[in-house]
């Protein structure tokens, strides 16, 4: 956070690279301080609204959090046939497992993040992310580290959902996008499965995170979907990454708007006409994806800009 001048107020000061910087208002603070594994920062800014920041990243904002956790989770549940066991890794704010717990059908949602101070900072100051999710007795709550939690014996799911930070060098990520551990996600999704993972920006050459989880994602998984959305808080489009185990994209996706009705899903943003035109990628993008490298315990990739 930054004083920008007698008639400014205060400004939260995000860095992107070493040439870019955004500036928002602060209008209130809510919570400043730090987790044994981030900074954490929750402020209300004068346009995006209430705001969450991890090590002075924006994660999340009021504006637009419905259409990214929206096209994180139905995208994966809707192209699964019938999704009643699912596991999300990382999701703090609560708001992950509050869209995947609108399908009537998931009969178990676990959710495991390491950090347990930023999930009760979130319930505290962001109750509306969650917005009474963590009270749905389908809802399992784990604090604790993803990596281990995949890699022991246990029960298998439909659908498996990465809401993770980006794997910074420093960060308690990096080793849950290798293809080590991508191995172990496919052997813990049952015979017909999809994973999901947010992988970054999906602007054309700042898309090395998403070329490297797409290319990483292809050593291990049937078919692997890209697709984008754009979101105004992180001022450009953003990526994922859909990972499918003997499930043919074209041949579900096709389902996707009676899925959407006979769960009567009630969606902000998506529909299945969007669903299906967030996989239209330009050609210089289709270019990056196919030049990312295999990320590896050995040699794990590092998001850096």
């Amino acid at each position: 956070m930054s004083d920008e001048g007698d008639n400014s107020g205060i400004w939260y000061r995000e860095d992107f690279g070493n040439s870019i910087s955004y500036l928002n208002k602060i209008q209130k603070v809510y919570f400043s301080g730090n987790s044994k594994f981030q900074k954490i920062d929750i402020v209300q800014l004068g346009f995006l609204g209430k705001t969450l920041y991890l090590d002075s990243k924006i994660q999340s904002a009021q504006i637009d959090e419905y259409i990214y956790h929206e096209a994180l989770v139905h995208p994966a549940l809707l192209i699964h046939p019938e999704p009643n066991k699912v596991l999300i890794i990382g999701g703090g704010e609560g708001a992950t497992l509050r869209e995947v717990l609108k399908h009537k059908n998931v009969e178990k949602a676990v959710m495991v993040d390491i950090d347990g101070e930023l999930v009760n900072f979130c319930k505290e100051h962001m109750p509306e992310w969650s917005d009474g999710a963590y009270d749905d007795p389908r809802a399992e709550l784990i604090i604790g580290d993803a990596k281990a939690y995949i890699e022991k014996e246990g029960e298998k799911f439909d659908v498996i959902i990465s809401d993770l930070t980006e794997p910074l060098e420093k960060g308690p990520s990096v080793y849950l996008f290798t293809k080590e551990f991508y191995n172990k996600i496919y052997n813990r999704l049952n015979n017909k499965g999809v994973f999901i993972a947010q992988s970054g920006s999906a602007f054309m050459g700042i898309a090395q995170f998403m070329a490297t989880n797409y290319k990483t994602l292809q050593t291990t998984f049937d078919e692997v979907i890209p697709y984008q959305i754009f979101l105004f808080s992180f001022s450009m489009m953003w990526g994922f990454n859909l990972a499918l185990k003997n499930l043919i994209f074209n041949n579900e996706i096709k389902q996707s708007k009676n899925r959407i009705l006979k769960r009567s899903l009630k969606l902000k943003h998506l529909d299945s006409e969007l669903i299906q035109s967030m996989t239209i990628l330009s050609k210089e993008l289709r270019e990056e994806l196919e030049k990312g490298k295999i990320s590896t315990d050995s040699s794990p990739f590092f998001w850096t800009l």
